[in-house]
């Protein structure tokens, strides 16, 4: 073993000095031949929308499911609407968050160990996350394992029992999170911008505070379970290596019997789509950075502005090669970078935009962002432009939807914002269709300097920098 060593040392130092001793002009870029143009791209290929078995059970719960060929493992993505942020009192704000948060830490038949265990011991695991409209639990396992699954998820989703101890543990977590949370300074401008667009909607409440924390029983969140989690608003997506019948007996043996309790809380209400921009000034004593946001209404996912909104927010501010990223980042240095764009729920929405700068930089960089907000809205977006960003916008979202989970969670998150299971193949032919007209329109409706709210976070030493741009309230 030792000789082999040996000769193989020789043979590598033999390489390395016959590389040494090519002229460096061997290296050089012109020594290789490049064609004298590039390939066109290939014909942009549709998304393939699978056949989706759909029923309504008794209860009033949909079920939906995509067999699919491919690993065995089965997935499933379960959606309560009216579960989540927008369901949380104004006193009770994130709420929806520990609630989603507990629902796997013990059951009536299991304490977390057990649910985990037994999630493991299929191949797969059971999660819960909460959001706007909804809370979302995810399930995967393998094949062999399904029926159990479907069994495993019913349990945690129907009758968790925030025991008392996982939700003391729950809640100190939970304080440590925030307290780390408030110390930084795009926490605080996220929430004072979140104020500004949503004012007391129940969109805004989607961050907790101390006293919504501490204030938080294990009764309150069974309480708050046997409210919001209803069959009549819940849909169950089961995609995989499952036949349709199969997967349509699963979800009854497992939520067939599953029966709403009392009537259904109301439907949220549609959330402000103008405000009064505010202009505000945190002080962060000390601080070498200037965090910038801003903001404005938006519109709902299910409107008719959606597709050319989410087109719009990729050109402008989403992705490394967008307009404000290469001129806040790449040409002016003034930042790692910068972002702005939509953010779409059920019944409203956000425009948001920002980035963490140097102090002797802020109104500099609110300028640029102000720059680019007016030129979306006032010059047609160069043909060359607008074609690039649509094959980025169709690619990256036909390379999300591949994943069968990613295909129930794309499912599951469109049905809880009101589009269709159809939307799945309807979105890229839609992008595509999106003129530059359209998204200079978009631009002047929704990215209007005039209408944006102006949050910044730093030292006092900034306020001089921020006249030009009106008066700023001044808050510690």
């Amino acid at each position: 073993m030792m000789i082999h060593h040996k000769l193989n040392t020789i043979a590598l130092a033999a390489c390395v000095a016959a590389l040494l001793a090519l002229p460096l002009g061997a290296f050089a870029a012109e020594a290789i031949k490049m064609p004298a143009e590039l390939p066109k791209y290939g014909q942009d290929k549709p998304i393939q929308v699978p056949q989706i078995s759909k029923k309504t059970l008794a209860n009033g719960l949909e079920v939906w499911v995509l067999p699919r060929q491919g690993l065995p493992r089965v997935d499933y993505v379960l959606a309560i609407r009216g579960a989540g942020f927008g369901a949380d009192a104004a006193n009770a704000p994130g709420q929806a968050k520990l609630l989603a948060g507990l629902l796997n830490e013990g059951t009536a038949q299991r304490d977390s160990r057990a649910i985990a265990e037994a999630a493991q011991g299929m191949g797969g695991g059971v999660a819960a996350t909460a959001a706007n409209d909804g809370i979302t639990l995810t399930a995967y396992a393998l094949k062999s394992h399904a029926q159990r699954m479907t069994q495993l998820l019913a349990e945690v989703a129907r009758h968790p029992a925030f025991p008392e101890g996982e939700v003391a543990l729950a809640k100190a977590n939970a304080l440590q999170a925030l307290k780390v949370a408030s110390a930084q300074p795009g926490f605080r401008a996220g929430k004072a911008l979140s104020a500004a667009i949503y004012g007391d909607h129940p969109y805004g409440r989607s961050q907790e505070t101390a006293e919504s924390i501490e204030a938080t029983t294990a009764a309150a969140l069974r309480a708050e379970h046997a409210k919001r989690f209803r069959p009549d608003r819940a849909l169950l997506v089961i995609t995989g290596r499952v036949s349709a019948d199969e997967g349509l007996k699963m979800a009854q043996a497992a939520f067939g019997d599953w029966v709403a309790s009392g009537p259904a809380p109301a439907e949220i209400a549609a959330s402000p789509v103008t405000a009064k921009p505010q202009h505000v000034l945190l002080e962060r004593e000390g601080s070498v950075q200037s965090t910038v946001r801003l903001g404005r209404p938006g519109a709902p996912a299910n409107g008719a502005d959606q597709v050319a909104l989410r087109l719009t927010s990729t050109i402008l501010g989403s992705g490394f090669s967008s307009r404000v990223n290469q001129n806040l980042r790449e040409e002016k240095g003034y930042t790692y970078g910068a972002s702005a764009g939509a953010r779409s729920y059920r019944v409203g929405g956000a425009i948001t935009g920002g980035a963490d700068v140097r102090n002797e930089v802020t109104g500099a960089a609110l300028h640029e962002f102000i720059k680019e907000y007016r030129r979306i809205g006032t010059e047609l977006v160069p043909a060359e432009e607008l074609q690039m960003t649509k094959r980025y916008v169709a690619g990256s979202y036909l390379l999300t939807t591949q994943l069968q989970g990613a295909v129930a969670q794309t499912l599951a998150s469109n049905w809880l914002v009101g589009l269709p299971a159809e939307y799945l193949g309807q979105y890229v032919p839609l992008i595509q269709k999106v003129t530059a007209e359209q998204v200079r329109e978009i631009g002047k409706t929704y990215f209007s300097p005039e209408s944006q709210s102006l949050i910044v976070v730093g030292d006092k030493g900034v306020a001089e920098q921020l006249k030009e741009f009106g008066e700023f309230k001044v808050s510690r």
